[in-house]
């Protein structure tokens, strides 16, 4: 539609494109565009939150939601190896001082190359409950707004999808902890997740499930704002300077500038995340003193300076990429194996 590559639709452009490029429902512009891209790092799950009515009740709503939760399984297990050895660094690394390869080395050691994947269940067993909470949940937001006028407003929106997120995040946080703690078990130590849940709940109660709360549901704004706004404007920017000929960036620019806005997300997100693992883990170091978030947060500060909220974020930041790639592309066969889609 933009032939000028301004990035702006004038009056001309858009009466040329509807006289050549007639459509018979204009709604299908916006549900192809609205369904594009999918996005998962293992931190977020990026799905489409709202379907038309032609998707409810032709079921492919149902479909989109299992190519997403597939996607997201097969893109968290690939990318497993490195989340656990952030989550040992974030935990360990400080203490015994020891850089990425000395504690990748002392994960192999300790339980084989195997190991390498401990609590990767639990972090695939979490997506599905987490995307069906946070579809349900946003409907229900929705239904309170509609009741005073036919159409959502933006900012009503935005309120919604935020309230759905921090319900299917309050939920399945429990399964957060289980995935943390299986992570930093030792071999042996747990028979399975039911295991570790029920040892937890025996030894430290049903608060012991919600630890670090705070700080993950607070790193929720930060990392969703800044990776909203970064993706729209690298995106726009390379269109500007490269779109001359054509408006379409094409998939390898649209997984760059995810790659990018996510990993400015979780630059400004991360020290929250460490925060939230230290509190997750003070169970199972020795000695270790039961503090909150901001005596946690200072402790960090003082005992490793500034650059301590960042431990364990090389990792972090290797499995973007392989990350979004595998997450994207799955998502696309999936779409075209349940019928969503045609290639």
């Amino acid at each position: 539609m933009d032939t000028d590559g301004t990035i702006t639709v004038d009056w001309n452009e858009f009466r040329d494109h509807f006289i050549f490029n007639p459509l018979t429902n204009m709604e299908e512009i916006v549900e192809h565009w609205k369904h594009s891209t999918f996005l998962d790092i293992g931190e977020s799950l990026t799905i489409v939150d709202e379907f038309s009515e032609t998707e409810r009740t032709s079921g492919s709503w149902w479909r989109q939601l299992l190519a997403g939760a597939m996607a997201g399984a097969v893109s968290r297990t690939c990318t497993a190896p490195l989340d656990r050895l952030k989550i040992y660094m974030q935990v360990f690394a400080a203490k015994q001082r020891l850089n990425i390869i000395g504690v990748w080395m002392m994960m192999v050691r300790e339980g084989g190359y195997m190991s390498l994947w401990r609590g990767n269940g639990v972090n695939v067993l979490k997506i599905t409950p987490e995307t069906g909470i946070k579809f349900m949940a946003y409907e229900q937001y929705k239904r309170l707004f509609l009741s005073s006028h036919s159409t959502l407003k933006v900012h009503e929106r935005f309120v919604a999808g935020s309230l759905a997120g921090v319900t299917s995040q309050t939920l399945i946080y429990p399964m957060e902890v289980l995935k943390t703690r299986m992570g930093l078990g030792k071999s042996g130590q747990y028979m399975g997740i039911f295991d570790c849940a029920q040892k937890m709940f025996r030894t430290e109660g049903l608060r012991s499930f919600f630890k670090g709360y705070v700080p993950n549901v607070i790193g929720i704004i930060p990392y969703a704002g800044i990776d909203l706004a970064i993706y729209e404007t690298v995106k726009n920017r390379y269109l500007q300077i490269y779109g001359h000929n054509s408006t379409d960036p094409g998939v390898f620019v649209l997984l760059g500038c995810g790659t990018i806005s996510s990993t400015c997300g979780q630059l400004a997100s991360y020290p929250l995340a460490l925060v939230r693992t230290r509190m997750q883990a003070q169970a199972v170091i020795k000695n270790e003193p039961q503090l909150n978030m901001i005596e946690q947060f200072a402790r960090i500060v003082q005992g490793e300076g500034w650059s301590g909220l960042y431990r364990g974020i090389t990792p972090n930041f290797m499995k973007v990429i392989p990350a979004v790639s595998i997450s994207y592309v799955v998502y696309e066969y999936m779409k075209f194996f349940l019928g969503v889609t045609s290639k």
